[in-house]
């Protein structure tokens, strides 16, 4: 008897409990139903629709308002001298912190001036497969398809990253400034793969038998 009254009282808090949540909180039970307050309507536009806006009041060439490609200075590769003489070099890509990096409570974590080898930490998975347009051809000869192929850049009439690309149905990539000085690079072609914690700069002078060997 003495459980059967406990177990109603427990029942019947737990339903006075409900009653009073509902009550004080009428959005808890029909929240897919009312407005509670006041409601204003969205005062900034549609972000779709200025996007659609702008798009359709641009030309239908947009092309033609900025000339051919190789006169884009996002299409400008690094220069790099032409390989005379095939050689083996490494590089260990030192970098040095131009500023100090410190943890979210302001514990200094590295100075400035830190210098490190981020090959340390991390690993290149691929080689990186570096040439001039006119030697395309050998690249996409000897680098295997989980190779990156860069273009340095070539002479007057040499075609683009892009229309190279589309041609011969393989991404290419243009080789910047700031990737050759961190590489160390000066001549091409050049096949550039990680050794231990150092990089490999295997420089090949096209035609010759060192260069026919040049692994995939």
């Amino acid at each position: 008897m003495k459980r059967m009254l406990s177990d109603f009282a427990g029942r019947a808090r737990c339903r006075a409990a409900i009653m009073l949540i509902a009550t004080a909180f009428p959005a808890a039970a029909l929240a897919n139903s009312a407005t509670i307050g006041r409601t204003w309507p969205i005062a900034e536009p549609d972000a779709l629709a200025e996007i659609e806006a702008q798009a359709a009041r641009q030309p239908a060439n947009m092309a033609a308002s900025f000339g051919p490609r190789s006169g884009w200075s996002a299409m400008q590769s690094a220069p790099l001298a032409t390989v005379i003489q095939d050689r083996t070099r490494y590089v260990v890509p030192f970098y040095t912190l131009d500023q100090e990096i410190r943890l979210p409570d302001g514990r200094l974590l590295y100075p400035k001036g830190f210098t490190f080898n981020p090959l340390t930490y991390v690993s290149l998975p691929q080689r990186l497969v570096i040439v001039t347009p006119r030697d395309l051809p050998w690249a996409l000869d000897h680098a295997a398809l989980t190779d990156f192929i860069l273009l340095a850049s070539g002479i007057a009439g040499d075609a683009d990253a892009i229309t190279l690309g589309e041609r011969h149905g393989r991404a290419l990539f243009i080789l910047e400034d700031r990737v050759k000085e961190r590489l160390g690079l000066t001549h091409a072609p050049v096949i550039v793969r990680q050794m231990g914690q150092r990089l490999e700069l295997q420089e090949v002078r096209v035609g010759t038998r060192a260069g026919a060997k040049a692994s995939r």
